[in-house]
């Protein structure tokens, strides 16, 4: 029993390590699908707080005609002192003491919209804020991303290319060999053809003046005697 909850955990961490390796691939996308679903919230808490500023302006416009109303039947009441009808004085009175009722519950209606509103801006001030931050920080991030890609990519391409230059390099000096290699095999065979063909000996005794060069200076000095004599 223990091996079997041994062997599930181990599954189970290796669900989490395969989980965080996707979550750390994707991290960029996820955290701007984050922001995404910050602003739909965003735009839905927005509305809410339009739908709940109206309900407050129309309960002040609702507070505001109750006002005008007590006031209207104050003056009625006023006037039927006046005249002395008590009786409708007493029930005019009755109405305006509804009319206040009425107005303490829109009253407290409006206080608790008045809260609302007031937190639900502050909430929205925030949110705002903070998408705001996020956006920055998504924008670094992506930058930083690109860079690191585009610096590994340079490496890497470097790294190729040092490999190729020592490649190339080492190719030109096989070539280069190879030229020199061809160039003593025609220096030996020039060389072999002269001695072969009499050529090297003949060299060898004009540089040491024997041959047609020594009988032409011979005949020189010969023909210069008989132009002395």
């Amino acid at each position: 029993m223990s091996i079997l909850k041994k062997l599930f955990t181990a599954v189970r961490g290796g669900a989490r390590e395969v989980g965080e390796s996707i979550v750390d691939a994707n991290g960029i996308r996820i955290f701007e699908q984050e922001i995404a679903d910050a602003k739909n919230a965003l735009a839905k808490a927005k509305k809410s707080l339009t739908e709940v500023m109206a309900k407050e302006m129309q309960t002040k416009r609702k507070l505001a005609a109750l006002d005008e109303s007590i006031a209207e039947h104050e003056e009625y009441a006023g006037q039927a002192l006046q005249q002395g009808n008590e009786a409708l004085a007493v029930e005019i009175a009755e109405k305006i003491g509804e009319f206040e009722t009425e107005k303490e519950e829109h009253q407290q209606v409006l206080n608790g919209f008045t809260k609302h509103v007031i937190l639900l801006k502050q909430q929205v001030k925030d949110a705002e804020k903070s998408i705001k931050e996020n956006q920055r920080q998504l924008t670094m991030v992506k930058t930083t991303e690109s860079v690191q890609k585009a610096t590994m990519a340079v490496n890497s391409t470097l790294n190729t290319n040092e490999s190729s230059m020592v490649n190339a390099r080492q190719s030109l000096e096989r070539i280069k060999q190879r030229q020199l290699d061809r160039q003593d095999q025609l220096a030996a065979a020039k060389e072999l053809e002269a001695a072969e063909s009499g050529a090297d000996l003949k060299a060898k005794m004009a540089e040491a003046g024997i041959g047609t060069t020594q009988k032409s200076n011979d005949i020189l000095d010969r023909i210069k005697a008989k132009q002395a004599k």
